[in-house]
């Protein structure tokens, strides 16, 4: 699907009435509902209508989303729920000139803690919703297998209707609005699936990222990046994003933003489990490049394709598996080929975000 590549959204939906909301029941503990009757009310109060979407399944949001992506009578969609729901909801929207707005209500809150919202800070939401500014971000398209279903976890359909087709055999497509990682973290992603649920908060993330180091087998990969010519490396970590943060607040990558012409491509190679752990520290702070070749360069395509004894590149699945996380999920596996895209989604944020100074 092409996307409208002008820099500027149409005035028409300042003028719209209504406020669509598309919510996660199950964010934050059930408590997003409650957020949203709280913020539904300060908005209302302005003169503004509201409507509800409540949904009941994975991939919900993008259905309802892409419902909802050509009515003239409204002003904003928001997604109220974590970063799953943003990315589900940005799935459906993706090229439409309706903005989306953001009621966080997650646990890591990257993609609203990037575009200016404040958690908690309802007066901050509020504003954001009513007079933010729109802005056209990137995204990446994503092809790539499945993973298979994890417990309650349900193996990714294509969603060829908002997502497009996929060009290889066995492969799937998702578009990502905020970053793309695999290695360790996207198994620890995929570890928090049947473990650890007994644990709040960031502990269970250090927990499960202690525990998922400690049993890490290494995983040779061919990669190639850009125009480069293809390497095979040890294959430890890779960050491929178009914003500072993931993770639930992890700077990766210091200065980027979703507005430019390209991602940003944080890669760790051939990193010892002792490295992987010392990491945590300085990855947190945005001190992590330099240290053991880590580095963070601007980016736009990156393939990867797991190899054979003779460390030939092979169009099959790692084993064991390499997750790989969109937008959080781990829901997808090598081998993979991510593309960058300029302008294909409007986003509304505060007026002042440190990235955007023009």
């Amino acid at each position: 699907m092409e996307t409208d590549n002008s820099s500027t959204n149409p005035s028409i939906y300042h003028s719209q009435k209504i406020i669509s909301c598309i919510i996660n029941p199950a964010a934050r503990d059930g408590q997003s509902i409650k957020t949203w009757e709280m913020v539904k009310d300060k908005i209302e109060k302005e003169g503004l209508a509201t409507e509800l979407f409540i949904t009941e399944r994975v991939g919900h949001a993008s259905e309802i989303a892409y419902s909802l992506r050509n009515r003239s009578d409204i002003k904003v969609i928001v997604a109220c729920g974590g970063d799953g729901t943003v990315h589900e909801v940005s799935s459906g929207l993706r090229g439409s000139k309706i903005p989306l707005a953001i009621i966080p209500a997650g646990t890591g809150n990257d993609v609203a803690r990037v575009h200016g919202y404040i958690s908690d800070d309802l007066d901050n939401i509020i504003d954001i919703i009513i007079n933010g500014v729109d802005r056209n971000i990137g995204a990446l398209r994503i092809e790539a297998e499945p993973m298979p279903k994890e417990e309650n976890y349900p193996s990714p359909t294509a969603d060829s209707k908002w997502n497009g087709t996929a060009k290889e055999n066995n492969r799937i497509v998702r578009w990502i609005f905020h970053e793309t990682d695999s290695g360790i973290t996207s198994l620890v992603s995929r570890a928090k699936l049947k473990r650890g649920k007994w644990i709040k908060g960031n502990l269970k993330y250090t927990y499960l990222g202690i525990t998922e180091i400690l049993k890490w087998r290494k995983r040779n990969a061919w990669v190639k990046i850009d125009n480069d010519n293809p390497v095979i490396i040890n294959f430890s970590l890779f960050v491929f994003t178009l914003s500072e943060y993931f993770g639930g607040g992890y700077w990766v990558a210091p200065g980027a933003s979703p507005i430019k012409d390209h991602a940003y491509l944080c890669k760790a190679w051939n990193l010892t489990r002792l490295q992987m752990l010392l990491l945590m520290g300085p990855l947190r702070k945005g001190k992590h490049v330099g240290k053991w070749g880590i580095t963070l360069d601007k980016c736009r395509t990156l393939e990867i394709k797991s190899v054979n004894q003779n460390n030939e590149p092979v169009d099959i699945a790692h084993d064991p598996s390499l997750p790989i996380n969109v937008d959080g999920e781990p829901c997808l596996q090598t081998p993979a080929r991510i593309e960058f895209h300029p302008k294909q989604l409007w986003l509304r944020g505060s007026k002042d975000v440190s990235w955007d100074v023009s």
